[in-house]
């Protein structure tokens, strides 16, 4: 792979990575804090789901970080090793976290008795929002899932070229 495209991949993964630090340090809790200021009946709710969405950012930081290392091995001809698959390991690990923690919320707004201002459309929006979230994530770790299995044969083969050679 270019080195100019694995420099630039490099800092998309860095702005993405401060982004979510960003938003687990500022955007959660403060999003949190004006929905219980707009809206007093949220407050018993306001911490776990801001610990909830805090959690599915540091999901996506341990994909990143996954990814970061995914890279080095790309840029050292290493990827067809044995230690690419505890790499894949753990953005499965992280994507199945993820969606189990969405399907989490998605049960809780499902059967919950939660307030809302306006109606129960927020809820209901709420609700879809984390029903998707739960599908995104089921797909993303199963394509994940594939692609460890293209690793395998990937890898398999080119330990029999290399016999061979």
């Amino acid at each position: 792979m270019h080195r100019l495209f694995v420099a630039a991949l490099r800092a998309g993964i860095v702005a993405a990575f401060l982004g979510g630090l960003f938003g687990q340090i500022v955007v959660v809790p403060g999003t949190a804090a004006d929905e219980v200021d707009r809206f007093p009946p949220y407050e018993p709710f306001a911490l776990p789901y801001a610990t909830v969405a805090i959690l599915g950012i540091v999901c996506v930081q341990v994909v990143l970080v996954a990814m970061w290392m995914l890279l080095g091995m790309i840029e050292r001809d290493a990827i067809f090793t044995a230690r690419a698959f505890r790499w894949v390991d753990v953005i499965i690990g992280a994507a199945v976290a993820a969606t189990l923690l969405a399907l989490g919320v998605t049960g809780h707004l499902a059967f919950a008795d939660i307030p809302a201002p306006d109606g129960a459309m927020q809820i209901i929006g709420a609700l879809g929002a984390a029903g998707l979230a739960v599908g995104v994530g089921a797909a993303f770790a199963m394509l994940v899932v594939v692609m460890r299995g293209l690793l395998r044969k990937a890898t398999d083969l080119q330990t029999e070229i290399a016999e061979v050679v």
